[in-house]
């Protein structure tokens, strides 16, 4: 994820957040292609025929980070892990909210082969992951954070450490801890649920 621009979007960055405006202007440009990057990845992650399409996933990423309270930037890898957990949470909402709508929340009448083209597992995934990452978030935040910047945010291991301010031997620990905490809780919640 490094490019040439990072000084410079790291000063659009600091300048945003003191409140200059005109800053964020100049910033999206430079950061739009990263972010689309970004939501691609989310994207391609999901079931063929998803309804949420990568440029609107952009375009609400934006609009959340633009209304983001805490804008405080240390860096551009900074930003882009707050980039890519507001898309995950964008993503498990519309998931969650696909999941209601499945158990009859706003119902219409379907056909059954209606219903059986529409039913699909991936924003259950989607859910378990994000349930299993909060837990995994209450038992240790720091590797929950690896997780999100290295898989959902497609961050670098050298620029996790520096958001992070650890070494890039314990983001690798952290990481490689975590994706076997993590496929533990979720082969674990499967198989709860079949037994329920």
């Amino acid at each position: 994820m490094s490019q040439p621009g990072s000084n410079e979007i790291t000063g659009l960055l600091e300048a945003w957040g003191g409140g200059d405006e005109s800053a964020l202007e100049q910033l999206m440009p430079l950061v739009y292609n990263e972010l689309h990057r970004m939501a691609h990845g989310y994207m391609r992650r999901e079931h063929q025929g998803h309804t949420l399409q990568t440029s609107a996933l952009v375009n609400e990423a934006y609009l959340r980070l633009v209304k983001w309270k805490d804008g405080r930037w240390q860096n551009r890898a900074h930003f882009f892990a707050v980039s890519a957990q507001i898309m995950r949470r964008i993503l498990v909402d519309f998931a969650r909210n696909r999941q209601y709508q499945k158990r009859g929340g706003g119902a219409r009448e379907v056909s059954l082969d209606e219903a059986a083209s529409l039913t699909n597992c991936h924003s259950a995934d989607l859910v378990a992951l994000d349930e299993a990452l909060k837990t995994l978030e209450a038992l240790d935040v720091r590797k929950s954070r690896v997780v999100e910047m290295r898989f959902f945010g497609g961050l670098s291991v050298q620029e996790v450490a520096a958001v992070l301010k650890v070494s890039e031997e314990t983001v690798m620990r952290d990481w490689r801890l975590a994706k076997v905490w993590l496929l533990r809780e979720l082969v674990r919640e499967s198989g709860d649920k079949r037994e329920a």
